[in-house]
């Protein structure tokens, strides 16, 4: 099957539109209180499919994704317990799952991976999703671990965005060791320099990768700009 382009829109810290295949996907949407949010309000994002909140912490925007899921109707996605608390929260649907789980709707799979982190509903995971031919897996806050290997031996990796902030993720070094377990042909670095905890250098993860995963290429964003890849 014939790859579709990604069009990727970073909105700060771990958030990002994704078109794909014709669909929006809306990762980890904290927009209110971000600062490094290119949107003023969650009400600036008119138009979503998916909505995917990796876990509860207040900066992956469980609360942002509820509200964007009323005012758009798009589909709210997370584990069991985070999902139902999206519906309370006002989520106009919701496609509840479970780690090592697949939620499939219309052409789109949705594995939940899983991410090691801490939380207060459920329990914190990643995304792999996949449509018209294209992977994208989103790390969600994860340290490095040993099953990423596992993921790319079921999936083939178009996309990968990987958090790189340290103190309460990987860091850069890790983030690389991650991109060689998980083999993808892109990778984004994410959460960090949104404050003084996550301050990283991205161009060291850029070299980092590139001197040791010759087949992967890094692409290091700002907010609110809009690549093709």
């Amino acid at each position: 099957m014939t790859e579709s382009k990604i069009e990727v829109t970073w909105l700060g810290h771990a958030a990002f539109m994704i078109v794909v295949n014709g669909k929006n996907l809306l990762f980890d949407p904290w927009i209110e209180g971000n600062p490094r949010s290119p949107l003023g309000s969650y009400r600036d994002i008119k138009n979503v499919d998916y909505i995917l909140v990796s876990h509860d912490h207040r900066d992956h925007g469980l609360e942002d994704g509820a509200k964007i899921s009323g005012t758009t109707g798009a589909a709210f996605v997370g584990v069991f317990e985070l999902a139902n608390r999206a519906k309370d929260l006002g989520a106009a649907k919701i496609l509840p799952g479970n780690i090592g789980g697949i939620i499939v709707h219309k052409d789109m799979e949705i594995f939940l991976s899983s991410a090691y982190h801490s939380c207060d509903l459920g329990v914190p995971c990643g995304f792999v999703v996949r449509t018209g031919g294209t992977t994208i897996y989103h790390a969600g806050d994860t340290s490095l671990f040993r099953d990423m290997e596992l993921i790319a031996d079921r999936w083939n990796i178009d996309l990968a965005l990987l958090p790189i902030g340290s103190t309460y993720t990987m860091d850069p070094y890790d983030a690389m060791r991650a991109v060689k377990l998980l083999n993808p042909k892109k990778v984004i670095p994410m959460h960090y320099n949104t404050f003084p905890q996550v301050e990283q250098d991205p161009g060291k993860f850029r070299e980092l990768v590139h001197a040791t995963c010759r087949n992967c290429t890094v692409i290091v964003m700002e907010p609110g700009v809009n690549v093709l890849i």
